[in-house]
């Protein structure tokens, strides 16, 4: 039996980055705009958290396309 959904698997793009691609594997993955993520990303920048370390953990742990 196959599956009708495509898994995709959670890699940085070599052509829709802007500092590390991380919010492009993240939107590719999710199905959003890479554009959508960025900005989700910069206005939860605004709340306090983790933020800024879980981009830099995934920009180590995610691999290039």
């Amino acid at each position: 039996m196959t599956t009708p959904f495509k898994t995709r698997s959670l890699t940085r793009p070599r052509n829709d980055r802007w500092i590390a691609g991380v919010c492009a594997g993240l939107a590719r993955r999710s199905g959003l705009s890479s554009g959508t993520v960025r900005l989700l990303f910069l206005l939860s920048c605004l709340l306090p958290g983790p933020q800024f370390i879980a981009y830099l953990i995934l920009w180590a742990l995610m691999p290039n396309e």
